[in-house]
């Protein structure tokens, strides 16, 4: 069991947090076994429909006998009751798509790491007083590395890391990582529906590797 300092420099050294929901068990555990192929140690299995908690335990299962050095977490986290079923399910880390007080207080009652979903500067300040130190900027689409920007030197603490509008491009990423985040957040325009419903996990892979390369050099030219 890793402590919360180490899996936000596991997830910092990675670059990219793939995170995805699949209603189906056996195409979840493939997609994991197409990002685990990629080289991917750290992904979020979002908690978006009926079966995300049994597949969640299924996932756990895999790892336990296949991908022992994969750590699993879970998003979409939105109340006291989901932290507390994902915690106990083995969730290595929880994820909300904003601040939640009923989620921060299950987190920290068990000293677990909770990467809550910020959007305003308020939101992060709050999240900077109760102690978080890495937040998931949300939606990225809207805010844009030029936030990431204007907000990093007042909350110097803070690591940053936008989830939607995070792209394949390599601009799009070179824009992020120069603004000062950590880490991105990519689910669809990485895992995309075409790609699943072939089970085309192959592609998944290389589509994988390819973002792995380029934020491996961006990071590379940018020191």
């Amino acid at each position: 069991m890793f402590n919360q300092t180490e899996i936000k420099s596991f997830i910092q050294r990675q670059g990219l947090l793939p995170l995805y929901f699949h209603e189906d068990a056996v195409v979840s555990i493939e997609v994991l076994k197409a990002l685990y192929a990629a080289g991917i140690r750290v992904v979020e299995y979002t908690n978006r429909g009926e079966t995300a908690l049994a597949n969640f335990k299924q996932l756990k299962n895999e790892c336990a006998v296949n991908y022992k050095d994969m750590l699993l977490g879970a998003g979409t986290i939105k109340s006291a009751d989901a932290a507390s079923a994902f915690i106990h399910a083995g969730a290595d880390f929880l994820i909300s798509p904003a601040w939640i007080d009923d989620v921060f207080e299950v987190c920290t009652e068990q000293n677990y790491l909770w990467i809550p979903g910020c959007m305003t500067s308020t939101e992060i300040a709050k999240s900077e007083a109760k102690g978080t130190t890495m937040v998931k900027l949300f939606p990225g689409s809207l805010l844009g590395p030029s936030y990431v920007n204007a907000v990093k030197e007042i909350f110097p603490l803070i690591s940053f890391m936008p989830t939607g509008g995070v792209s394949l491009d390599k601009q799009n990423l070179e824009g992020w990582f120069k603004s000062g985040v950590v880490a991105v957040g990519m689910g669809s325009k990485l895992i995309t529906k075409e790609l699943i419903e072939s089970k085309n996990y192959t592609a998944i892979t290389e589509f994988t590797k390819q973002v792995m390369d380029m934020i491996k050099e961006i990071r590379i030219a940018g020191i």
